[in-house]
């Protein structure tokens, strides 16, 4: 009777009956509706948040790489300007040298022109005095010469010692002095 009792049991393991079925059945569709279940409030939401990361970090990346771009292109850009500005500073030197001699020049220029005018004034200055000495010289003469003709008076001389002394004083004042 061992024997029979040890066989039932096998055959109960191995034997299929109605309750069995059912709940596996009953189990397979609680696990795929907990599945629907899970996917709809679960994984969906996890699915889009994985979904929404990528999207970001993807865009991330995409203006990390622009960025970089415009940096390296601003980069380039500055680096001609400064090789620009060498040129440029060079340009405004040499433009600078230019002014400075052009002003150089025309102050010498303006000095030269000013000293001419300098030595014109002495001239005619000189030539003023010169004229003014001549004139003092007639009048000094003319003085002389009346002296000398109020001595004559005074003396009664004859005229032939009154030419005789008006032409020596003229040969000793000379010509060019009373004709000036």
């Amino acid at each position: 009777m061992v024997l029979l009792t040890a066989g039932a049991s096998m055959e109960r393991i191995f034997d299929l009956d109605w309750q069995l079925i059912a709940d596996a059945a009953l189990m397979v569709i609680a696990v795929f509706v907990l599945f629907l279940f899970m996917s709809y409030f679960l994984f969906n939401p996890v699915r889009k948040l994985l979904e929404n990361r990528r999207n970001k970090i993807q865009e991330e990346l995409d203006s990390a790489k622009k960025n970089m771009e415009s940096a390296k292109a601003l980069r380039e850009e500055y680096e001609d300007r400064l090789r620009g500005v060498d040129q440029e500073s060079e340009g405004i030197l040499s433009d600078a040298r230019k002014r400075a001699l052009s002003n150089e020049n025309q102050i010498v220029a303006q000095a030269k022109q000013e000293a001419a005018r300098i030595l014109e004034r002495a001239r005619v200055e000189a030539q003023l005095e010169k004229q003014k000495v001549a004139d003092e010289m007639k009048r000094e003469m003319i003085s002389v010469a009346s002296l000398m003709a109020g001595k004559m008076v005074t003396a009664s001389m004859d005229g032939s010692v009154q030419e005789r002394l008006i032409d020596e004083t003229l040969r000793e004042m000379g010509e060019s002095t009373w004709l000036n």
